[in-house]
């Protein structure tokens, strides 16, 4: 028997369809609930994802990286941060960062801040010049969002509004999984 390409679909797939998708849910249709959970979440995840990837290419960025985007944004949302805790932040290895950081602040879009408290200990910060280059990206996105966003129909676009409050507070559980609140049925 002939092995399977891993770049092809396996079978029962539809061209652009996720392969654990294979045989259920189809594009524009909805989604069955007696599916079950596993199917919605593999749904949700490959949306955003899609929608993730789609958005992050822009003008204002340039030459960086998705990964150097990403770095700026968390030095600019929680900086001055320790280089240990942007890593982990922005999820990425300690050696990938040490790689980005001089790039970053060569560029002018980080600044490296020593600790008073302990030396060893380095902070970066993003400067005013890399909070505007995050404020253009975010422009550029939003506005490529908004143009899709009035393509859809109105009882599209008003589900999308009412499904934010709960994808806003299903990102928070996914960052902090031990706050999350307790479900109601226990065991």
């Amino acid at each position: 028997m002939k092995a399977q390409d891993e770049t092809a679909p396996p079978r029962g797939t539809a061209p652009g369809q996720a392969p654990e998708l294979a045989g259920h849910a189809r594009r524009g249709t909805v989604q069955d609930p007696a599916a079950g959970p596993d199917l919605s979440a593999a749904r949700l995840r490959i949306a955003i994802a899609r929608l993730s990837r789609r958005l992050r290419p822009t003008e204002a960025a340039g030459a960086l990286t998705a990964s150097e985007v990403d770095v700026l944004v968390a030095a600019e949302r929680r900086g001055p941060i320790r280089l240990s805790d942007l890593a982990s932040f922005a999820g990425l290895n300690p050696t990938m960062l040490s790689r980005l950081i001089p790039k970053l602040e060569q560029a002018g879009l980080i600044r490296r801040l020593a600790d008073g408290a302990d030396r060893r200990v380095c902070r970066v910060e993003a400067t005013a010049k890399g909070r505007a280059l995050l404020d253009r990206v975010r422009s550029e996105r939003n506005d490529a969002l908004s143009r899709r966003l009035a393509e859809l129909d109105p009882r599209q676009r008003d589900a999308v509004v009412v499904a934010l409050p709960v994808l806003e507070d299903l990102a928070e559980r996914l960052i902090a999984p031990e706050q999350a609140p307790a479900s109601g049925g226990g065991r």
